[in-house]
This record gives C-alpha cells, structure tokens and sequence, in this order.
C-alpha cells in the first residue's frame, strides 16, 4: 500500500537575531527527518516543547515549505505554497489547532464557521450547506441549538469540538491535531480523543496527532516518533514504544508516564535542560543530559537506523540490547 502522505529529509531553518544589533542564529528547528502515514493510520509525534513537533505537521500540509526535503501525498508533491494547487489540496489536508478560541472566529457563529471549508472548496451546491453543517455538528457532538452561538459563548470542549466539525466539512484524508487537547479539562480530554478515534473508524481518515501527553498519544496512535531537538531519536508501534523503549529519551519520557494505582517506581529523572536550538551540542544532541553517554556520543551524530523489527531509533548506546529502564535511573 501506497504512504498517504511521505517525508523525505525535510529541513526547516530559522535565523534569530539577538539584540537590535546582534548577528542572526540559525535555529534547525526540523533537521533532516524522513517518515510516512499510511491511509487510515494515527502517527503519534512526542517529544519536549521547542523539538519541533509543531514545525513538522506545518510543514507535513505545506504550511512552512521545507528548505530541503520533500513532501509527497498520494504519490505527489505538494504544490508551491499559496498556490491555487496547493489550496485545491488542502481540501484534502486539515489543521486542528491547538487553541481553538483563537483559531474561531469570535464574531462569526459556530455555524457559519463550520460551513467556511464549503463555500471556499465549492464542495456542495449553496442549498444544501445547513444541512451538510447540521450533520458535522451531530457528528462532534454539538447540539443544533448551539449552530448560531459565538464562540465565547462555548465551553472549550465544545469549541474544540467545532473546529474538529470545520476540519472535518471538506472530507478530508489526511488530519494534523496540534496538541488538539492540552487546553482541556482531563474529562474533556478523553471524550475529544474517544470521538477523533471513532470519526478516523468510521471515515478511515489518517491522523499526525502531536502532542507531549503521552497519556494521550498512547490511547490513540498506531505509531509513535518521538523528537529532539529537532530530528526523530526513536520510532516503533505504539505498543512497542511503551513497553519497551530503547533510546535513553525516549526510556525517560515513557517512564513518567503515571499509571493508575501504581508509584512512579524507577522513573528516569533528567538532568539539565534541553539545549538552545542556537547552539547545538556536538554529536548526538541529548549527550549532555544522558547518563550513558560515550566518547563517540559527544562526537558522532548517531543516524536514524533499525535495530529491531519495525523499530528504528538514532542512538550509539542502543546499536545493540540497550540498557534497562532500572539501569539508567542507577546512573543518572
């Protein structure tokens, strides 16, 4: 089967100025990352805040163009951005944003605002838009009392909600969900994820749902690719993932990971912060804060390489077995 959508190498640089006066730094906020969606998958995207996690699924829609790489979906690449190519496409390419107050429209009903994607992509005859809106409403869970209510006049949930209904109103393939639940309540959380997963059943729509809760991303993704600084250290299967990580970061994001009734026994506590995407370490980029760390590690940037089946991951250390969860609390 033919990936939906596939990445090659794609590299986002951004130069940051320090001071009125000051010499820009480039900042390589996505260096050098490959990976692909197939139709129907959830991708799952985790890692700290500033890996570059956001940068990617823009760049994944042709939002930030890449300055090297390529993107292709189904089997082509994307159009220049701004184009009248690439805004046919992303009919078929939609954003859940991360806040959705901001991303509504506060003088606009909710209605009028799920039907925007209608009247821009043309997709049905005038007519019959109440009734295609009617029906993404019911589909999030929106009451039909609440199509002429102003945004500030929902919950968060439910606002959430009506940005999945105008994500969903042109009948997309392909869903990036920018961390689409950290502003909710935990309740909330559940019932909007229960519902993604239950809309991608039912309409086969693939998804990259990014996002630092790994609660959240191991309810609902297929695969996870977990980001530092800006390039993918660990990728394998949900399941895989988390039961077994093997690269040290990935090992102590997933130990945090609280389960119900349980001590967080043998959690793997980090040391230090992650580093300035300005002034990137030698190496591999987690050597600082990583307590197996070797010669090669402060000199040698590791590649991305399968060291199982259906698992690649980019770390000298774990080239072979690796080192238990156990083991790396000892030495940190």
């Amino acid at each position: 089967m033919m990936p939906l959508v596939e990445a090659d190498n794609l590299v986002r640089i951004y130069e940051v100025r320090r001071g009125l006066f000051g010499r820009p730094s480039p900042i390589r906020a996505v260096d050098g990352i490959s990976l692909a969606v197939m139709p129907g998958e959830t991708l799952g995207i985790v890692g700290e805040s500033g890996s570059g996690k956001s940068t990617l699924g823009r760049m994944l829609l042709g939002i930030d163009p890449a300055q090297t790489g390529a993107v292709n979906f189904e089997g082509r690449p994307l159009p220049q951005y701004g184009t009248a190519e690439w805004r046919a496409l992303r009919a078929k390419m939609q954003l859940i944003y991360q806040d959705p107050l901001a991303a509504l429209d506060r003088r606009l009903t909710i209605a009028t605002q799920i039907g925007e994607p209608l009247e821009i992509h043309r997709i049905i005859p005038k007519e019959h838009r109440p009734a295609r809106v009617a029906e993404l409403m019911a589909a999030v869970g929106l009451r039909p009392d609440q199509a002429g209510r102003f945004p500030h006049e929902l919950s968060g949930g439910q606002r959430q909600r009506a940005v999945i209904a105008r994500a969903l109103a042109s009948r997309p393939k392909l869903l990036v969900c920018d961390e689409p639940v950290s502003a909710l309540d935990v309740s909330i959380q559940a019932q909007v994820v229960n519902m993604l997963r239950d809309l991608q059943e039912q309409k086969g729509i693939a998804m990259v749902f990014i996002s630092h809760d790994l609660k959240v991303v191991r309810n609902i993704a297929d695969r996870v690719a977990v980001m530092y600084l800006g390039r993918i250290v660990e990728e394998a299967s949900s399941d895989v993932i988390f039961h077994s990580p093997q690269h040290p970061y990935t090992r102590a994001l997933v130990s945090s990971v609280p389960v119900p009734g349980k001590l967080l026994e043998g959690r793997v506590i980090l040391q230090g912060e992650p580093p300035n995407p300005a002034d990137r370490p030698s190496g591999c980029a987690f050597h600082p804060r990583c307590a197996l760390a070797r010669d090669i590690c402060r000199t040698s940037v590791p590649p991305l390489r399968r060291i199982g089946s259906g698992r690649t991951a980019a770390c000298h250390v774990v080239a072979g077995e690796g080192a238990s969860v156990e083991t790396l609390r000892r030495r940190a």
